[in-house]
């Protein structure tokens, strides 16, 4: 069976709501969209993946992980994936960016093969759009149809990458204050930190947590005792900040609902993992025991928030343009 057909996790729900979008604020996107132009595009995205995602185990996260940091600045336009140029300040360099988002080579890989067989027709915003619907797939995740149609943006913001991408030393309030201006609502956050279900950290990302949290002269007391032991022997006082760790202990290459199960026992990697479960009184909490007790749960929601962030400002019609090359406007 197809890896594009695996999972047919509330198939009717999701079609409801994707017709729902493009009836919508956003009807000039369409799952239908290259049906006539690019009917191959799946296929051809799918084959890349899968090279790169042999070559790397960590291929899929870092592919999601691109689409969500160019969706929080300025919308989903691929912005993300332009390098510095005349006029052009890159995202890349901004600090929640540089030396941590990657995959842009595979992003690269995607563009050349679409541009063999549709020359001039899909934008590298729909790229990232569809790429981290099959990564999601691919792993184990749920299937879903993706609204394609975006254009890529010409401007990149790098002043906007550093204000409006999430940190994971953020506070709860903070967190919400990201996902709400981009229109998401708790639910939303919930869902889609859920993609830390596989992947990997930088230890300096939560090596605060170990030792040292909030100069309280001891560990955030959130972690489970024998866990934060393990992440210690990984992540020493003053240690390398570069060593990478498992976002998710169990199954640090499949997309499932362990994470949030995680959390539950006290085994949440990020700070702003963490907090979702352990903020008393937060709405964050029921969330998340729900999604930990039914992973058909969390999957509805992640693709409906998936789907939702992917139409955050969208350029469409004649706006902006379909490059080239990702890395610079045409």
């Amino acid at each position: 069976m197809s890896v594009l057909m695996r999972v047919p996790i509330a198939t009717f729900l999701v079609l409801i709501f994707v017709t729902v979008l493009e009836k919508g604020c956003n009807a000039q996107l369409s799952t239908t969209f290259y049906a006539t132009t690019c009917p191959n595009i799946s296929s051809v995205v799918l084959n890349v993946i899968q090279q790169a995602q042999r070559a790397d185990v960590r291929a899929a996260p870092k592919l999601i992980r691109l689409h969500f940091h160019d969706c929080f600045v300025d919308g989903c336009d691929g912005s993300l994936l332009l390098d510095n140029a005349d006029g052009i300040v890159s995202e890349k360099d901004a600090f929640p960016n540089a030396g941590s988002v990657d995959g842009f080579g595979i992003v690269d890989n995607m563009k050349t093969a679409l541009e063999s067989v549709c020359p001039g027709v899909v934008s590298c915003a729909d790229i990232l759009a569809l790429a981290s619907q099959i990564s999601v797939n691919l792993v184990g995740g749920p299937s879903y149809s993706v609204p394609l149609g975006r254009r890529d943006g010409r401007t990149a913001n790098r002043a906007g990458a550093n204000t409006e991408l999430p940190s994971p030393f953020a506070n709860l309030d903070e967190l919400r204050s990201n996902f709400s201006a981009k229109g998401l609502d708790s639910t939303d956050l919930v869902a889609l930190s859920g993609a830390h279900t596989f992947g990997r950290a930088k230890c300096n990302t939560f090596s605060h947590r170990l030792y040292n949290f909030a100069n309280s002269g001891g560990p955030d007391q959130t972690i489970e005792p024998t866990y934060l032991e393990t992440l210690r022997q990984t992540c020493p006082q003053n240690g390398v900040g570069t060593t990478l760790e498992n976002l998710d202990q169990s199954t640090p290459d499949e997309f499932d609902n362990e994470y949030f199960e995680n959390l539950q026992s006290g085994k949440g990697l990020l700070q702003t993992d963490q907090l979702l479960f352990s903020s008393t009184g937060s709405d964050t909490v029921a969330i998340v025991d729900r999604f930990g007790e039914s992973e058909t749960e969390f999957f509805d929601a992640f693709v409906r928030s998936i789907i939702k962030m992917g139409n955050i400002a969208p350029l469409t019609g004649t706006q902006g343009e379909i490059r080239a090359d990702c890395k610079r406007v045409n």
